[in-house]
Parts: C-alpha cells; sequence; structure tokens
C-alpha cells in the first residue's frame, strides 16, 4: 500500500486508454526482454554486433549511417509536428514535446556530424528499432495530451525533471564526441575508449541516456513514460554488458576495473 500511494503522488492517474494501456505493459516487457537476449548473446545488429548471430539467410543491410537516419528521423518527425497535432496544452506538454524533439534531433545532427561510421546495419534491425523509437515517442506524447482536464501528481517532478534531462542529453553528446574521436581520417578498427567517464565505464553514453529519458519521464509524470523508461534501462544494461564482454574478448589489455555502465558497481 506505501508503494502504491507513493506511486499516486508522483503519477497522474492512468489514462482512460486501453491502448496506451497496453503499450505501457508491452514496452516495458518488451525492451527488458531485448536487454535479457543481449545478456545471453542475441544481439540487436548495428553497430559493433553488426556481424554476430550468423544466419543461414541472407540479409538486406544498410550503410550504418543511413540505418542510423532511418532509426532517429521517423521519431524526430513525431516529436515536431506534436506541436501542431497538441497545441497550446500546458508547460508541462510542451516541455515534453520540445525534450523528445531535441533528444532526437540531436540524434539525427551526431549522425550527420559526429559519429563516425565504418561499417552495415541490418535492415530488419534497423525496421524494428525505427518502430519502437517513432511508437514510443507517439504514445508518450498521446499519453501526455490524455493527461489534460487531470489533476496535476502532487508531487511535481517537473523541473528536477528538465535538470536530469539536460545532464544527460549533455553527457550523452561529450561521450559521443569522445568516441568520435577514437578513429583518425580513414581508420576503422575499434579502439578502447579514453576521457570522460570512459575510464570507469565502458558505455558512459548509454549511462548518461537511461538519465536523459528518466528526466523526460519526471517532467511527463505519466505511467507510460516511466513504463518505456524502465524498460530501456533494462535494454541498455543488457546492451552495455555485452559491450564490455565484446570489449574484453578484443582486446587483452581491456582495464578489468572498468564496470559496464555504473561505475564501482555494475
Amino acid at each position: 500500500m506505501a508503494i502504491l500511494s507513493a506511486l499516486l503522488n508522483l503519477l497522474f492517474p492512468p489514462p482512460p486508454s486501453l491502448f496506451v494501456s497496453a503499450m505501457s505493459a508491452i514496452s516495458l516487457v518488451s525492451l527488458a526482454r531485448a536487454g535479457f537476449e543481449e545478456m545471453k548473446g542475441t544481439h540487436l545488429q548495428y553497430s559493433k554486433f553488426q556481424n554476430v548471430n550468423p544466419s543461414t539467410k541472407e540479409k538486406i543491410q544498410l550503410s550504418s549511417k543511413s540505418g542510423m537516419l532511418l532509426l532517429y528521423t521517423p521519431a524526430f518527425l513525431v516529436g515536431a509536428a506534436s506541436f501542431f497535432v497538441f497545441p497550446h496544452e500546458g508547460l508541462r506538454t510542451t516541455f515534453v514535446q520540445s525534450a523528445l524533439t531535441l533528444h532526437f534531433f540531436k540524434r539525427v545532427l551526431e549522425v550527420l556530424f559526429v559519429h563516425k561510421y565504418s561499417g552495415t546495419m541490418a535492415l530488419d534491425s534497423a525496421i524494428l528499432i525505427t518502430l519502437s523509437y517513432f511508437l514510443s515517442t507517439a504514445t508518450m506524447l498521446y499519453a501526455q495530451h490524455l493527461t489534460q482536464g487531470l489533476p496535476e501528481p502532487p508531487i511535481d517532478l517537473k523541473y528536477p525533471g528538465i535538470l536530469l534531462f539536460f545532464i544527460g542529453i549533455f553527457g550523452n553528446l561529450y561521450h559521443h564526441y569522445l568516441l568520435s574521436k577514437l578513429r583518425g581520417s580513414g581508420e576503422k578498427e575499434y579502439k578502447i575508449p579514453e576521457g570522460g567517464l570512459f575510464g570507469l565505464v565502458i558505455c558512459p553514453h548509454y549511462l548518461f541516456e537511461i538519465i536523459e529519458f528518466y528526466g523526460i519521464s519526471f517532467i511527463s509524470q505519466t505511467l507510460y513514460a516511466f513504463s518505456f523508461t524502465l524498460g530501456t534501462t533494462f535494454y541498455l544494461v543488457g546492451r552495455s554488458c555485452a559491450t564490455r564482454r565484446w570489449y574484453q574478448s578484443k582486446f587483452e589489455d581491456f582495464p578489468q576495473h572498468i564496470k559496464a555502465l555504473i561505475p564501482f558497481v555494475l
């Protein structure tokens, strides 16, 4: 009862929408399952895992840059369109719209101007991730729209959420920049990352992405936002642990004190 009471103080009431309620459960379970599969060694085929899980059936491949643009552009367009579909719905909704749109706009800009790509991405993995980002963004915005007319949660988290969001987005950008500097012109080989929090964890960019999404959840204070963020946490925990194992297998001098995601812990 104490946990339920705390949740009622933090969240808007569940929306009268079967779609949003179902998506809350689906997002959490599917992302958590994907994270578990990453831990087991069954990976979505992009980045350094593009050639794992070999199949007897030849898969259609995209260049990594084209694949990444496909991943982020539809979600960015959904966020931008929300300002016209759900205009003037209050400060909280505007913050959620702005945060989601800025997140995916930043990712598009990183693909175009920051990251250096050398491989390919399986089309089926690209489509799966694109649909996940597109549907989750659209659902989060729709769930926020459904809070119109509802009483605000007794505990207002939107301003702490804004702080978390900006810590997350700048931390993520900084560590993506450090990754981009690992390769010189024409180089394709992976190297052990250095700088920032890379001396403590191998995936600080994932850590800051998690912080960013918790910031969005705090701004939103809807059940769907927290369900998606919790699922994303499970997925990125699995992906970061798999990434650490990959570096250990490729580099004999990989520092064993470097954790996967959380300094000194995991």
